[in-house]
């Protein structure tokens, strides 16, 4: 069962919704009573049973008794409608989301903080939470982060959790939590996996091995002691891992100004190589997953990013292009924009043109096109991606239209973006908020 836009529960108003997990629906919500924006987790219709309610309401108690600037609070915890909801407060979005685009060294260091005072202070509160992963820290205005979703947390007797299963999410799971073992070391070998894919780029996987995949990157960056920080929290051998995150807390607390001040001198004294060198990696990794989707032929005269013949902006510098000059794998071009065309267009799909002065009586297949214009009245119909415009019938195309496997939007125009690599949507030009 699915609440819909507008819906009211009690004194909240259901906006839309947020996320779901396998045991609960996230919605945006709006408490018209005291006038703030919310999010509202509903479990599942088909799972209300006792056991689950049961599980909620643990959640709901465990998460009051936390009062901490770092920890989720809960609003408010009860039935309304005969829907078991729990109330938090509405945040920006989550950690996995942001770790989608780039962080800086500063911000990455700041974030890995927060987290590690989060759950320093869950421990200390007896509570292994046993579902530490980025989706579970939400982030909030001026990157401040909060740890959410003790759904599944146990509470400790001694360092071992009683009669525990193996609950947890895949890639972030301890191997004695896999097994049904899950203690304060756990917690600690799942943030260290978040904090290792957070100043790397990469996440561990099984078998866990040492040195993962990045480690390059991290060593070219962080002090020797921050190498070895991580190192020890993502040991396979829990007896040699950080007893739990209050440990873990104080050793990065003692090494985190060497780990800074070896980061502030390397960008001193070697910038400009390190931002050649991460703009090639950065722009060599986007065509590798993006290129063929994109049709990648070009560089942007202003930058010397890779570009495609279907964007009006570049999204690496902002710049605009209402001149395409580029190669094109089209027959002919646009008098007015320069993209290409096919020779039986009756107008240019990019920049709403005139098209060919002969239009070609033959009509042209394509592998290309792959939706259709939703002009009733237009012959053909045939859209390729990207088309700004329908060139049959020269109808505004109101599709927003998808990058290959990438979730995010544009938040002005709603198409599609990478936006763990650019810094302007290419199609209208806005900024994507990038550090």
């Amino acid at each position: 069962h699915m609440l819909k836009a507008r819906q009211k529960l009690g004194k909240y108003r259901v906006d839309g919704r947020l996320a779901e997990g396998g045991f609960a629906i996230v919605y945006k919500g709006y408490d018209t009573i005291e006038g703030i924006p919310v999010a509202l987790k509903v479990p599942h219709k088909r799972l209300v049973t006792k056991a689950t309610l049961d599980d909620f309401r643990k959640e709901a108690r465990l998460t009051a008794n936390l009062d901490h600037p770092n920890i989720l609070p809960i609003k408010n915890a009860s039935f309304i409608d005969k829907l078991f909801v729990i109330v938090f407060p509405l945040g920006e979005g989550t950690l996995g989301a942001r770790l989608r685009r780039r962080l800086s060294t500063h911000t990455a260091l700041n974030l890995a903080e927060q987290m590690l005072e989060a759950t320093a202070y869950a421990h200390t509160q007896r509570i292994v939470h046993c579902d530490i992963k980025p989706e579970n820290f939400i982030m909030f205005p001026g990157d401040r982060i909060r740890l959410t979703d003790f759904g599944i947390a146990k509470v400790a007797f001694n360092t071992r959790v009683a009669h525990a299963s193996g609950t947890g999410t895949l890639g972030y799971l301890a191997p004695e939590q896999a097994l049904g073992k899950p203690s304060f070391r756990s917690d600690v070998f799942a943030l260290g996996l978040v904090l290792y894919r957070m100043f790397s780029g990469y996440l561990p996987e099984w078998p866990y091995t040492w040195p993962p995949p990045g480690i390059e990157r991290i060593r070219q960056v962080f002090h020797p002691d921050f190498v070895d920080f991580l190192r020890r929290a993502l040991n396979i051998d829990e007896r040699q891992r950080f007893r739990d995150a209050i440990q873990m807390q104080a050793v990065f607390q003692r090494i985190k100004s060497r780990a800074v001040r070896r980061a502030a001198r390397r960008r001193r004294t070697r910038a400009s190589v390190t931002a050649s060198n991460w703009k090639s990696i950065r722009q060599r990794e986007f065509k590798r997953r993006y290129g063929k989707a994109l049709e990648i032929r070009s560089e942007c005269e202003r930058c010397g990013g890779p570009l495609a013949a279907s964007m009006q902006h570049c999204p690496w510098c902002g710049s605009r292009r209402r001149v395409y000059r580029g190669p094109t794998p089209f027959p002919v071009r646009c008098r007015r924009c320069g993209r290409g065309m096919k020779r039986d267009w009756r107008f240019c799909a990019w920049c709403y043109g005139p098209g060919n002065k002969k239009v070609a009586t033959r009509e042209y297949t394509d592998v290309r096109y792959e939706a259709r214009c939703q002009n009733p009245a237009c012959k053909r119909r045939e859209l390729m991606p990207f088309m700004r415009y329908c060139p049959w019938c020269r109808a505004k195309v109101r599709r927003a239209w998808k990058i290959g496997d990438s979730k995010d939007k544009c938040p002005g125009c709603g198409w599609g973006v990478a936006g763990e690599f650019w810094n302007h949507c290419p199609w209208c030009g806005r900024g994507l908020g990038k550090d």
